[in-house]
């Protein structure tokens, strides 16, 4: 996906976000650190731009939530969650682990009026029942393959292992 293919999903799934809350006002983005943070900064912009209301976006570190490697440590994330509709953002959906480490890390500082999940890709191979509720793409995969973001000029790869 070049440039200009990524603006256009970033714009439609900013759109799905405005389609199904009524008002944006209780809802917060959490970008996946790292490459999550980019697509959920860019579509609170667009957001932005379609209804003039600002959506507030944290990066979330995930890091001491992962189930393959608990060596590292996580910030503690600063952000009130409770009664907001937390929208967890990530540049790309692959075993759904990130996903549920993101939820995890957001059931520490409270407990929101629901979570949902918005990615720029989805390419198949889930170890977890998470499904996105918001995908730019699908992009099916080979466990051969990686895709990805290039978030400083917005373009998307697929790459062989």
């Amino acid at each position: 996906m070049d440039s200009i293919q990524v603006s256009k999903t970033l714009k439609r799934i900013s759109h799905e976000i405005i389609e199904r809350h009524q008002t944006l006002d209780d809802v917060v983005l959490m970008g996946v650190k790292t490459k999550g943070t980019p697509v959920a900064e860019a579509i609170s912009t667009y957001i932005k731009e379609f209804t003039s209301k600002s959506v507030p976006v944290y990066e979330i570190d995930i890091a001491a939530y992962r189930d393959d490697d608990k060596k590292s440590k996580s910030e503690k994330l600063n952000a009130e969650v409770g009664s907001k509709t937390v929208i967890i953002v990530d540049d790309v959906l692959f075993t759904g682990r990130s996903a549920r480490a993101a939820m995890d890390a957001i059931l520490d500082i409270g407990r929101a009026s629901k979570i949902e999940l918005a990615v720029l890709v989805d390419r198949g191979h889930r170890e977890l029942p998470i499904r996105a509720d918001y995908v730019g793409k699908n992009l099916p995969t080979s466990l051969d393959e990686v895709i990805f973001y290039d978030v400083l000029n917005q373009k998307l790869y697929i790459k062989q292992k």
